[in-house]
């Protein structure tokens, strides 16, 4: 049995049969034909998985690892937020005419914020050999990538600015073991400027040394103010154990935990129910395993062919037509 199955039925069975409802309540979420979108919700579902053992992904039902993969680097490689970027279409109802959800997601991973400490060794030590100092068109100094253009830094003011995802992969080469490697899209400024406010809103990186082990382990942990059980927990736990174990391999070190905490899980009632209910009723298959593509060792060169999985026995067909609150 695939230990993300067995995760993902004990987790719904406490929902439903343990969990309070919404119905009545006032509550910001509706439906497509307007009416209000009640849920039975738990609070803080907290579910840890060992990458070295194997990838959380359900047999229950396909996840589209590919399309999983591509949203993820959307955000944290693209550093997007119009979904004319993204291929799958599931940010398609938060768009406006232009494409945009706004300051949401990518935007936020995307600006660059002075950073206390950087250093021209550091830089060079965290990225790869194409990367180099040049000066822009404004007469900055720049840290870039001399065959796409992609700027990793630049000095303003006597800083180095970062965005938070080059800052995460300069802080694991230089310095693993500190405290403070995460991100942050939960911006309070912002906020009124987001179609919709994140879900997955910060990931924290942390650095063991295990016994008997060669190299670095890299855990992490991703906090979600909110999950739609059916529709995207799979999906979100699927695409950030991509994200670790593409960290893990650019920064030469082995994928260890992964924790998911989700403060608010729920279960849209009564429309996901009888869908839950049929998953959950399935047989679990074994987990597959995950391929990464082991010649990639620059985060901006991943894509989402550059992941694959072997033997992926699912233990019935796909859940058709799941209606997205909004």
């Amino acid at each position: 049995m695939s230990y993300a199955d067995e995760v993902f039925i004990e987790m719904c069975r406490d929902i439903l049969e343990n969990g309070t409802s919404t119905e009545g309540q006032k509550v910001r979420p509706h439906w497509p034909d307007g009416t209000p979108a009640y849920t039975i919700m738990k609070f803080c579902e907290i579910n840890r998985f060992d990458l070295r053992k194997e990838f959380p992904i359900l047999t229950l039902r396909r996840t589209a690892l590919k399309s999983a993969t591509d949203e993820l680097l959307w955000i944290w490689q693209k550093k997007s937020s119009n979904i004319h970027d993204l291929g799958p279409h599931i940010w398609d109802e938060w768009a406006d005419e232009t494409g945009s959800i706004g300051k949401a997601y990518g935007y936020q991973l995307g600006r660059k914020h002075p950073c206390r400490g950087v250093t021209d060794e550091g830089l060079v030590l965290a990225f790869p050999s194409y990367y180099q100092f040049t000066e822009n068109q404004n007469g900055e100094r720049i840290f870039s990538d001399q065959e796409t253009g992609r700027c990793a830094a630049v000095m303003k003011q006597g800083k180095w600015h970062m965005d938070q995802v080059d800052k995460v992969i300069y802080d694991l080469k230089n310095a693993p073991f500190g405290r403070r490697i995460m991100t942050t899209i939960w911006d309070p400024e912002d906020l009124d400027e987001m179609h919709l406010q994140p879900c997955a809103w910060s990931v924290t990186f942390v650095v063991s040394q295990e016994k008997g082990s060669q190299k670095l382990t890299l855990n992490m942990i991703l906090n979600q103010r909110s999950q739609d059980v059916l529709a995207a927990w799979a999906w979100n736990t699927c695409q950030y154990a991509v994200l670790q174990h593409m960290m893990a391999q650019v920064c030469d070190m082995e994928a260890g935990e992964f924790v998911h905490v989700d403060a608010n899980a729920h279960i849209y009632a009564p429309r996901h129910i009888p869908a839950v209910e049929e998953l959950i009723s399935r047989t679990p298959q074994p987990a597959p395993q995950f391929h990464l593509d082991p010649l990639i060792h620059d985060f901006y060169r991943f894509t989402k062919d550059s992941v694959r999985l072997s033997n992926y026995q699912t233990a019935g067909d796909q859940i058709q037509n799941i209606e997205i609150a909004i």
